[in-house]
Parts: C-alpha cells; sequence; structure tokens
C-alpha cells in the first residue's frame, strides 16, 4: 500500500512540475494575430466537440425511438396543459389537482386572452419605461451641451 502512496505522490508531483514548466517556462507572449488565432482555436474547440456530441444524441435517438417515433409505444400525445394520465385515468396536475403546485398553462381561450392582455400590457409598460429613459438621457445631453 505505501508504494502505491509513494507511486501516486511522485506521479503528482512530476505533474506540477509539468504544469510549473508549461505556465511559466514556455510563455511567450502572442501578437496580436497569434491572440486572435488562439481566440479562434479556444472558440471553435468547443462548438465543434458540441456539434460532434449532438450528432452523437441525434443517431441514439433515432435508434431508440425511430426517425419519426415509429418505435415508441405510445405513439399518441397522452396529456395536454395541466392533465395527464396516471394509472389509464385522465388527472388534473397543478394547483386544484394531484401533488398540488402551481396552475399549468392550458390552452383554452379565455386563458389565452388572458395572458394576450397581460403580455400586451407588459409591452406598453416596458415602452413607457424606455421612452421616459431616452427622454431623460436627451435632457441630461441637452444641459451637458449648454454647459
Amino acid at each position: 500500500m505505501e508504494a502505491i502512496t509513494r507511486t501516486l505522490r511522485t506521479l503528482h508531483e512530476k505533474h506540477e512540475n509539468l504544469k510549473h514548466t508549461v505556465h511559466n517556462a514556455w510563455r511567450y507572449p502572442l501578437p496580436k494575430w497569434g491572440q486572435f488565432a488562439m481566440g479562434c482555436v479556444y472558440f471553435t474547440i468547443p462548438v465543434v466537440g458540441g456539434w460532434y456530441v449532438m450528432q452523437w444524441a441525434i443517431s441514439k435517438s433515432v435508434e431508440e425511438i425511430g426517425e419519426h417515433g415509429e418505435k415508441l409505444k405510445h405513439k399518441e400525445l397522452q396529456g395536454y396543459g395541466n392533465k395527464t394520465i396516471i394509472d389509464g385515468k385522465e388527472e388534473t396536475i397543478g394547483a386544484g389537482g394531484r401533488y398540488g403546485g402551481v396552475h399549468l398553462a392550458t390552452s383554452d381561450s379565455e386563458t389565452q386572452q388572458r395572458n394576450m392582455a397581460m403580455l400586451k400590457a407588459m409591452f406598453e409598460r416596458e415602452k413607457r419605461r424606455r421612452n421616459k429613459d431616452k427622454n431623460l438621457k436627451d435632457e441630461t445631453d441637452e444641459e451637458k451641451e449648454q454647459l
């Protein structure tokens, strides 16, 4: 056991020495084009890596459920809004239903109209706020010009 501990400690020390050498002894200031190139490399690696991961995930999805879901057991929508199928029965979930909680969004026309009115009011308030901020900025700029 002591030999393993000693080997691991030695490996750790060698790794630390290598990191110190790489980050201190090999430092070289890059010109602007080199900094840009390295920025592109550091940006591109996760983007390309993420693209390959997504392609892998898509292929796994196609393997599991088929191109258009043909391998799924249940091919139809089983619940919508605040409704779901539990033990073969359609039940309401969220506030007023099973498990308590908040009111979930439903697609009835009353809720849509209420949401649209609230959204419109929110946008109007935001527009007034932005206009007010713009007017204050314009007034401040005019005062600076007069001085």
